[in-house]
């Protein structure tokens, strides 16, 4: 492992559920933003806003796609077909590109959201597909999946351009996947503990499970959840800890590895 890293967080994601007011805070303070494109959050003013601000202070931006269900926040599991996986990517990925066309600006990587994204993570099929419809999108587009998992070994099938998360707020099972969110240790919000969690990991390059377990991997980027209570007071930590520590902090279209 070199000495960078990117703090990634999802952005935009106005809706009942969440109010979207920290997100200029939170754009000070990370490196990438995964823009959500209006099917579980966000709406086209959000969208622009994310924009407008990532551009004005150096930070990257990404689609951040999700099943079509703002009902539910992009949380309830949905099973679609292979067709209908690539529509909902494709779709998204365009929503954001034509609103980014606007300020010149490039969307660089694509993470996908909630039900969607913890699915992929178990099952190698529908990773492949997902893999497969940001691959033929634009091969140039960085990849962001949660280390260690079915959509990071679908993603080394097409030979993209992977950058591994971790999470700074939630706790990990013994099989790499995160903590269930209806199991009461799911999320880390304490901020030293969220502080000490990361900083182990990144220079570890190991996922540390709740149980003390500890799974070698590769870690790119570090994200933070924007919707939590104590978000801003995390990312705040989280990053001047690993620059205290000597990482140096970059956008994803920017670390070595995909130069």
């Amino acid at each position: 492992m070199g000495n960078e890293i990117n703090i990634n967080c999802d952005l935009g994601e106005k809706s009942k559920y969440h109010s979207n007011e920290n997100d200029p805070k939170l754009l000070e303070i990370v490196n990438s933003a995964n823009i959500a494109c209006g099917y579980h959050a966000g709406d086209e003013k959000s969208m622009n806003d994310v924009i407008k601000i990532s551009k004005k202070i150096g930070v990257s931006i990404g689609a951040h796609p999700s099943f079509n269900d703002p009902e539910n926040f992009g949380r309830k599991r949905i099973n679609l077909n292979e067709k209908e996986i690539n529509r909902l990517l494709v779709d998204q990925y365009e929503i954001l590109q034509t609103i980014a066309d606007e300020y010149g600006v490039k969307v660089t990587h694509i993470k996908p959201h909630g039900a969607l994204n913890n699915m992929a993570c178990e099952d190698l099929d529908l990773a492949t597909t997902i893999a497969k419809s940001i691959n033929d999108i634009d091969k140039s587009i960085i990849y962001l999946v949660p280390t260690g998992s079915k959509m990071e070994e679908a993603a080394k099938k097409f030979n993209m351009k992977i950058a591994c998360e971790i999470f700074a707020d939630r706790n990990y099972e013994d099989d790499g996947n995160l903590v269930s969110r209806k199991k009461p240790n799911a999320l880390i919000t304490d901020v030293d503990q969220a502080k000490a969690h990361v900083l182990s990991m990144v220079k570890n390059q190991v996922i540390n499970c709740h149980s003390g377990k500890q799974i070698p991997c590769e870690i790119d980027s570090v994200c933070i959840h924007g919707d939590n209570t104590s978000s801003l007071a995390t990312a705040i930590a989280v990053r001047d800890n690993l620059v205290k520590n000597g990482l140096e902090l970059k956008t994803l279209n920017n670390m070595e590895k995909f130069k």
